[in-house]
C-alpha cells in the first residue's frame, strides 16, 4: 500500500507546471464569469467520469459548467454547445478516437470555441488540437498491467482542482457565494452558519 502511495504522489509531485494554467484559468473566467457562456467537460470511460466531477465541482464554486459525453455528442447532445463555451477535454493517450471526433464536430459547429487539454501526451493530436494543453507527465499506471487508469485519473482530478481554485481565486468566490449554490448535507450547513466544526451532532444532514 505505501508504495502504491508513494508512486502516486510522486506522479502529482511530478505534474509539469507552466504558464498554460493562467491561460486556462483566463480563458475560463473570460468566457465564463464575464461573457456568461459555461465550461464543457468530456471524456471517454474513466477519464470521463473524472470529467464529470471537474464540472460538478466548477458548478459548486460559481463556474456553470456541464458533462458532455463525447459519444452522446454525435446524436444531439452537441446542441448544448453555445457561442461563449469553453471547452475542457481529458484524455490521457492525446488520441481516443470520440474525443478527437468531437473536437471537429464541435468546431464545425462552433469554429471560435477554445479548447482546453489535459492530456499525458502533449505531442498528441489532441494536444495539438487545443488551443491550451495542459500535460499530465504521463507516469506509468500503478496498476500491475500498466493499463487501468490509476495514476492517470488522479493527476486529472488533481489538475481539474488547480483549475476550479485558481478560478475561484480569480472571481473572489465567497463562503456566502458558495451557500446559494451548496444548500444541503454538512457542506451547506458549514457554509451558511461559516463554522468549521460540527457543534450539533443530533442535526441530520
Amino acid at each position: 500500500m505505501r508504495d502504491i502511495l508513494d508512486r502516486e504522489a510522486r506522479a502529482i509531485e511530478n505534474i509539469p507546471v507552466s504558464d498554460n494554467y493562467a491561460r486556462a484559468i483566463d480563458l475560463i473566467v473570460e468566457h465564463v464569469n464575464r461573457r456568461g457562456g459555461k465550461l464543457i467537460t468530456s471524456g471517454m470511460g474513466k477519464a470521463g467520469q473524472i470529467a464529470m466531477n471537474i464540472a460538478t465541482t466548477f458548478c459548486s464554486t460559481g463556474t456553470p459548467g456541464v458533462f458532455l459525453h463525447p459519444s452522446e455528442a454525435q446524436h444531439g447532445d452537441l446542441g448544448v454547445l453555445q457561442p461563449d463555451d469553453v471547452m475542457l477535454l481529458l484524455s490521457n493517450s492525446g488520441k481516443t478516437r470520440e474525443i478527437i471526433e468531437l473536437v471537429h464536430l464541435a468546431k464545425a459547429l462552433n469554429p471560435s470555441v477554445p479548447i482546453i487539454v489535459i492530456t499525458g501526451d502533449p505531442d498528441s493530436l489532441l494536444a495539438r488540437a487545443g488551443d491550451v494543453a495542459l500535460s499530465t507527465g504521463g507516469a506509468p499506471e500503478v496498476c500491475p498491467l500498466g493499463l487501468t487508469p490509476t495514476t492517470s485519473t488522479t493527476m486529472m482530478t488533481v489538475m481539474g482542482d488547480v483549475l476550479v481554485v485558481g478560478v475561484m481565486q480569480e472571481i473572489g468566490f465567497t463562503r456566502e457565494e458558495y451557500a446559494k449554490r451548496h444548500h444541503g448535507g454538512y457542506l451547506g450547513y458549514k457554509s451558511a452558519v461559516g463554522c468549521d466544526k460540527d457543534d450539533s451532532a443530533n442535526n441530520v444532514y
